[in-house]
């Protein structure tokens, strides 16, 4: 597996985790964050979240052969 690919994934986890705890922590403030990027913060997760499924299919293939 590329070492490039290993920092891609776990950039994207971190990525992932950090946009989580942002969403969490804006809709226990509530207020006005939350009403301004509560949506903005879950669509970024889910999409990171997916990249991050994406770069480990591809190391999974990439391992095989």
């Amino acid at each position: 597996m590329s070492g490039f690919l290993v920092f891609l994934m776990i950039l994207a986890m971190v990525a992932t985790l950090a946009v989580l705890v942002m969403g969490l922590f804006g809709m226990a403030r509530g207020g006005d964050f939350n009403a301004k990027y509560g949506n903005r913060l879950m669509w970024w997760r889910v999409r990171l979240q997916i990249l991050a499924l994406v770069l480990f299919t591809l190391a999974f293939l990439t391992s095989q052969a």
